[in-house]
């Protein structure tokens, strides 16, 4: 039965490397994709040269996402017209219209908005921690949250990193002598641990798609960049899995996790 998925992201680039895979996957199995993003990535850190003359990087983050929702299958792209935070801490936090300083159930009732009008059966948001601490990413979480509630969404799951996958390819990386940039983030906060995630969804057969999403965000990815310079084999290993915390479920061990966003959902209320 075809289902809706809704993917809720704070920025234009963010959802080729937490999403894209069960995005693809979705919309090739005949499922209807929605991609919501917060802001217009105002304040991203533009490559040198991307812009055009006169181009604001608003403009062109939105072009890229548009570019990356169609090599991903998503059948709408909507934007909810907060202003991009900045990094926590930045004077931008809390800047006139920042989605930081937005009110939740304001913010959450726009969003609601559309997951009633696209009737969604499954939403994705981020943990708690909003992954690694961007306060934008913590209001998606709180948001999407609210949001849920108020739209009766049957399912919710919170986009994630398995820490303890980071750290054991990072340690596998160390005792096979590979260089790889410094991570710019304390690693032993990312995402959960993995005895949290209740969801491990392989995406190996779409990492060309997922790759492909993440060079349509050129102001920001870089050809040169970690996410495009790695070999296969190792940006396999990197995003092959993408990790979920469902809302309301236990923890499952390795062995037990859920293998798809919509496992199960026929045997559930839906919408």
């Amino acid at each position: 039965m075809p289902r809706t998925l809704l993917c809720f992201h704070a920025h234009p680039d963010d959802e080729c490397i937490a999403t894209a895979g069960v995005m693809a996957r979705a919309a090739d199995a005949g499922h209807r994709v929605v991609l919501v993003v917060a802001t217009r990535g105002e304040h991203g850190e533009v490559q040198p040269g991307v812009l055009d003359p006169g181009e604001t990087l608003a403009d062109r983050r939105v072009q890229e996402l548009h570019r990356s929702a169609e090599i991903l299958g998503v059948a709408r792209v909507a934007l909810l017209g907060y202003v991009d935070s900045g990094m926590m801490g930045a004077p931008t936090n809390e800047a006139p219209g920042s989605f930081w300083t937005a009110d939740v159930d304001e913010a959450a009732r726009r969003l609601a908005a559309i997951l009633e009008e696209e009737r969604a059966d499954v939403l994705t948001t981020y943990d708690e921690h909003g992954n690694y601490g961007h306060p934008d990413h913590i209001q998606v979480h709180r948001v999407g949250q609210r949001a849920a509630e108020l739209a009766r969404v049957p399912r919710v799951y919170q986009a994630t990193m398995n820490r303890d996958h980071v750290l054991r390819n990072m340690a596998r990386a160390r005792a096979q002598d590979v260089e790889g940039p410094e991570p710019e983030v304390d690693v032993t906060t990312l995402g959960v641990p993995e005895a949290a995630i209740t969801t491990a969804v392989d995406v190996r057969p779409w990492l060309d798609r997922k790759r492909a999403s993440m060079r349509a965000h050129a102001s920001q990815i870089a050809e040169s960049s970690f996410f495009l310079t790695l070999p296969d084999e190792a940006f396999a290993e990197a995003f092959g899995t993408e990790w979920f915390v469902r809302e309301g479920a236990p923890p499952r061990p390795p062995g037990a996790w859920e293998r798809d966003l919509f496992e199960g959902l026929d045997g559930e209320e839906g919408r």
